[in-house]
């Protein structure tokens, strides 16, 4: 991607003219701009960005709303034309989090951020990876570890992911039960040789497991995988 075509959503002036600056500094091309959630909406249908940053705290309706509505009036883009939505916000509450991940966010930052990992976090947005401030990546992480003990087997190996491409992917490879149990390791903080251990298997033999996860979950790091399970409907 030569150059990265971003919006963004705020109603706080100077911080809309900070994150211009620095978003233009950086040879990203600054498409429009909006202070509330029904223009905003409208910025999105007439531009199509590669990257949407969004504030939650919006007059109108909030970030999430948004993120919802624009998500439901372009679910017929494909994974290549797609614009990818990047929250930006002061909240870092579960529940939150959470809601912005299920509405269809790709990624998720607070305004504490350093600008050079928000540059970072719109890029890698903008190739279709998901990218999580540390700062609230153990939310994610701890919301996948709460399996309910006890559920059904079944209920938990299969996946109905959001997008149409990552359906069909995961209705034809659903996860098998042993690679929905070395996923659970794996979110626990497990290593590729403590997993080995717990299973009684070899550590190519995890690899082997690991690599299959990722590639059915159409993700590249093991944080992503954790994101790309919640918004699928696999934690609940």
């Amino acid at each position: 991607m030569d150059e990265i075509q971003v919006a963004l959503i705020e109603d706080h002036d100077l911080t809309r003219v900070g994150l211009r600056t620095a978003l233009q500094q950086h040879g990203m091309k600054f498409v429009g701009e909006a202070a509330n959630g029904t223009q905003g909406l409208q910025l999105l249908e007439r531009s199509h960005p590669h990257v949407a940053i969004i504030d939650i705290g919006l007059p109108d309706i909030d970030g999430i709303e948004l993120t919802r509505k624009f998500r439901q009036q372009s679910s017929a883009e494909s994974a290549d034309t797609r614009t990818r939505v990047l929250i930006l916000t002061m909240h870092d509450s579960e529940e939150v989090v959470l809601a912005a991940f299920a509405a269809g966010a790709d990624s998720y930052c607070t305004k504490e951020v350093h600008t050079s990992d928000l540059i970072v976090a719109v890029q890698e947005t903008a190739s279709g990876n998901c990218w999580i401030d540390p700062a609230i990546a153990s939310i994610v992480l701890r919301k996948f570890r709460q399996q309910p003990a006890g559920a059904d087997e079944e209920a938990m190996v299969q996946i109905t992911a959001i997008e149409p491409e990552y359906r069909q992917i995961l209705d034809t490879c659903p996860l098998t039960e042993r690679e929905l149990e070395i996923l659970d390791l794996i979110v626990a903080g497990h290593s590729n040789a403590e997993i080995a251990e717990k299973l009684y298997v070899t550590v190519g033999t995890v690899k082997t497991h690991v690599r299959n996860i990722l590639n059915k979950l159409c993700v590249s790091d093991r944080t992503q995988a954790a994101v790309r399970a919640l918004r699928s409907g696999l934690v609940s």
